[in-house]
């Protein structure tokens, strides 16, 4: 005689044991939730170090090739051309590399991480504010890299130590207002390779065609205006003011005024394109 095995319904005090009996625990603040994945892509970073060899290898490549390539030709000594061209680099070096800001959000979006983080009960920006964060860390590590190389060279900031906080200081603004620009393309675009074939695109013509290299005055009429209108120029002009112990306070505020009017329209865009995504 076969018996069937019909499962029973578990008894009512089972059910009770097995439910959590605890309250629901707080929804995380805008900010403990922003905090957490910028741990998040720190972590990345740690387990994927690779990720960092832009922003070793490109000021290391800069700051040494630039100056001792031009240096003799232009300001007659390496010495000479050093004090001028780091802070360009400093701009240069730490500016390239902001396009993470966008390649690692459209990564997420292709492997699916995105809807999943977009389902949980917290602060929906906080995915890229996040993100934006934790660049701030990269974009800090390229620039002391390119201050330790320039000093152990014989750079000497007459700003001195001040001026070279300020200075850096400007450039990781910057930075951020210029990172919400790539993060708007990484939700538009459909492959991290496009976002970066777009940001190089867009920021290498800026980046030459400035006053990184070169003085203004010795170009064609033309070139030296759009050089002089560059906000990557302004940027370069007010960190090489700071760290001469030079500056003018309009250079410093128009580098601010740029940061944030970035911030203020891509922002919001940003945003609006993150909780329209599907």
């Amino acid at each position: 005689m076969t018996t069937s095995l019909v499962p029973q319904p578990p008894a009512g005090h089972v059910l009770r044991d097995a439910l959590a009996t605890r309250p629901r625990p707080p929804r995380p603040t805008p900010l403990a939730a922003s905090l957490t994945f910028a741990w998040r892509a720190l972590l990345k970073i740690k387990h994927v170090p690779e990720q960092l060899a832009d922003a070793i290898f490109i000021p290391i490549l800069f700051t040494v090739m630039f100056t001792y390539l031009f240096g003799g030709a232009l300001a007659g000594s390496t010495g000479e051309y050093l004090q001028t061209l780091l802070p360009g680099t400093l701009v240069l070096s730490v500016l390239l590399i902001t396009v993470y800001a966008g390649v690692n959000l459209n990564t997420d979006i292709a492997k699916g991480v995105f809807d999943r983080f977009r389902s949980l009960p917290l602060w929906r920006p906080a995915l890229i504010v996040g993100g934006l964060l934790s660049d701030v860390v990269r974009n800090l590590l390229a620039a002391l890299l390119v201050l330790a190389l320039g000093l152990a060279m014989g750079f000497r900031p007459e700003g001195g130590l001040g001026g070279v906080l300020l200075g850096i200081g400007l450039v990781l603004v910057f930075a951020f207002g210029l990172s919400w620009i790539w993060a708007t393309l990484g939700l538009v675009l459909r492959s991290p390779n496009a976002v970066t074939m777009i940001s190089f695109l867009v920021q290498f013509p800026l980046t030459f065609a400035s006053n990184v290299f070169v003085d203004p005055a010795t170009m064609p009429g033309w070139l030296a205006a759009f050089v002089e209108a560059n906000p990557i120029s302004h940027l370069v002009t007010a960190v090489r003011g700071v760290m001469g112990g030079t500056a003018a306070l309009g250079d410093v505020a128009w580098v601010l005024v740029i940061a944030v009017a970035l911030v203020v329209v891509f922002g919001p865009l940003t945003m609006r394109l993150y909780s329209r995504k599907t």
